[in-house]
């Protein structure tokens, strides 16, 4: 028979805005209960040096994550390794199925399953996924050692993963439909400065091409954006670094969303179109995208339930 569990506050995803809002939630004696998700940790978990959270010089992502869950454990916070696969907002309580079976009611919820990896939507990409085709450098990079590489996109994540990526291979050709980067300047320095990483301008990937048995990428096929000429680069790698999309599967037809399907809150403020419903971090962050502005976005939805539940009880 499956379990019913009741909580004052339930929370979504455990990337810095769902802990955060864990830890202030607890410390409101809210008792809250954390229900992980898919990737515990968040996008955090799959980077390596963080450099831009106060008060670390420089942290590894997942050494941060593993911080943050210790901390809202340490402050009472009820954290279920489990994944919400319905969520019914229709009424109070609200009630949401986890994957194990566990009935999750609440009188608040927290929303903060973040956002991920988008993907060119070519068959041939689709094919060699995890066989040459990846989304996250830090996952597999280690993997192409002496090879020559190619990063697609042109904003943070793929300098990003340009630049780590030449800790391992012999040569990084960063793919951009444009011909200027839509990264920090500090980043593109450091790109352009590095004799690894060679930018290739005006051209988008047309298909993936490889070997069937064993299955394997042996290069690209690339378009250039003005003339259409096709030109072969050969490599072993492909990391698509197009940005992300928020994981709205839970809302999108319930709440109200824009720019993408990024879930709408009111201003200054983590209230979304359902009382008592608060959303926080990537998932309506379509503009900062930040470590540090998702934890700040989940301190104010703690605070925001915390005042929503005791209204409720005046």
């Amino acid at each position: 028979m499956s379990e019913t569990r009741h909580t004052k506050v339930l929370i979504i995803g455990s990337g810095p805005a769902g802990y955060t809002a864990a830890v202030y939630a607890s410390r409101a004696m809210l008792e809250p209960i954390l229900v992980q998700g898919i990737e515990p940790g968040g996008q955090l978990t799959t980077t390596t040096e963080v450099e831009n959270w106060p008060g670390d010089t420089e942290v590894q992502g997942p050494d941060l994550m593993i911080r943050m869950e210790a901390h809202a454990k340490a402050v009472g916070t009820e954290i279920i390794g489990d994944i919400i696969t319905d969520l019914d907002l229709s009424e109070r309580p609200f009630k949401a199925r986890g994957d194990s079976g566990t009935l999750y009611t609440c009188d608040a919820v927290i929303l903060a399953t973040g956002a991920r990896a988008k993907w060119l939507g070519l068959p041939s990409e689709e094919k060699f996924k995890g066989f040459g085709v990846s989304a996250c450098a830090t996952c597999d990079g280690f993997f192409y050692r002496g090879e020559e590489i190619v990063v697609v996109g042109g904003g943070n994540t793929a300098v990003e993963e340009a630049l780590f990526l030449t800790n391992f291979a012999s040569k990084v050709t960063l793919v951009h439909r444009r011909d200027e980067l839509r990264s920090e300047k500090i980043l593109e320095d450091r790109l352009r400065k590095n004799p690894k990483i060679e930018p290739l301008w005006f051209h988008e990937i047309e298909e993936v091409y490889g070997a069937d048995n064993p299955l394997g990428v042996e290069g690209v096929k690339v378009k250039h954006t003005k003339t259409g000429e096709v030109t072969d680069i050969p490599c072993k790698g492909v990391f698509i670094a197009i940005g992300h999309a928020p994981a709205n599967e839970l809302v999108k037809d319930t709440l109200e969303t824009h720019m993408g399907g990024y879930v709408v809150t009111k201003p200054d403020s983590t209230e979304t179109s359902i009382p008592g419903v608060f959303a926080a971090g990537d998932l309506t962050d379509h503009k900062y995208r930040q470590a540090v502005t998702s934890a700040g976005m989940g301190c104010m939805a703690a605070l925001e339930a915390e005042r929503f539940l005791a209204e409720q009880e005046d």
